[in-house]
């Protein structure tokens, strides 16, 4: 039984329903856990083999692309691969730290061709800007524009938006970006018109943040304004108590199920550096979405986040 698909916009792209998302490969620079080559190289060859063929990573997350290059980069052709720019290019001496990101055309292109290097390839499918700056901002760097020169030298294919409010309004208005990545759960469905409104304007729509995270209480070290929202939305579904909607299911798989059930969503990217993991992501995807009474009461019980 094979994923499910579905077109990525106006790209043309098919994407698997399910996409990886390699932050949980980010190893101890990044905030994250120590992740071996060996566990890294099964993780990523897994998720290949399962028929996930969406993998989104970043400068920003550590060991990540290095990963994908050391372990996947004779298997280019077997996925649509995304990154970001306007990530510092350096890693931050203290890991809880947020380094201010920076969207001129230089850095841009430094990003890009950092991403190239260590991910051993010579294009990305989608190049996303990172942590949702202003449409002013990225007009006075000269930020699309840039990216509009990669795609002529046919180093990006398309270019995408890691957006979310306030700015994401006016990121899907301009019409610049073909692809957008952007948070929503059934904990937090605050972007829930705007994922309609970028599949409206023909934009590709993949969530994020949007399953694993939740389940756990996010880790100290995690930068806090990233920390503090996911410690709500731990707390929110612990309180939930959602057994008597499972029927057997883990909360895992209503959670992801959930998300497959927007009609407007065209993928997910979920992360993990555990093969059982991605082989239970794998198994409740082909399920596809929830039942219509399950997905009603799921969204009763959680709120709108």
């Amino acid at each position: 039984m094979t994923l499910p698909t579905a077109k990525l916009g106006r790209t043309g792209l098919r994407a698997s329903r399910l996409g990886y998302g390699a932050m949980e490969l980010r190893g101890p620079q990044a905030w994250g856990r120590p992740v071996s080559d060996d566990e890294a190289r099964t993780v990523l060859n897994t998720v290949l083999d399962s028929g996930v063929n969406l993998i989104d990573t970043s400068p920003d997350y550590g060991d990540a692309e290095e990963h994908i290059g050391r372990w996947i980069s004779h298997r280019r052709d077997e996925f649509i691969l995304s990154s970001k720019c306007g990530c510092p290019l350096a890693a931050a001496s203290d890991p809880r730290m947020f380094p201010p990101h920076v969207y001129t055309r230089a850095n841009v292109r430094a990003c890009v061709e950092q991403s190239l290097r260590r991910m051993r390839t010579d294009h990305l499918d989608i190049l996303m800007v990172h942590m949702s700056p202003s449409v002013a901002v990225m007009r006075a760097e000269e930020t699309i524009a840039e990216m509009r020169a990669l795609q002529d030298e046919g180093v990006i294919r398309f270019t995408g938006m890691s957006g979310e409010l306030p700015n994401l309004p006016e990121h899907i208005a301009t019409g610049a970006f073909d692809v957008f990545l952007l948070p929503y759960s059934a904990l937090d469905r605050s972007h829930e018109e705007l994922v309609g409104a970028a599949a409206a304007a023909g934009a590709g729509t993949i969530a994020r943040g949007s399953v694993a995270r939740p389940l756990t209480a996010p880790p100290e070290a995690m930068p806090e304004p990233m920390r503090r929202p996911l410690a709500d939305r731990h707390a929110r579904l612990a309180a939930a108590g959602l057994d008597d909607l499972a029927d057997g299911a883990s909360t895992m798989e209503l959670l992801l199920r959930f998300i497959l059930s927007h009609r407007d969503l065209d993928s997910v990217i979920v992360g993990s550096a555990q093969v059982a993991h991605v082989r239970a992501n794998v198994a409740a995807a082909r399920k596809g979405p929830l039942p219509a009474e399950v997905y009603d009461a799921l969204r009763d019980r959680l709120g709108t986040g």
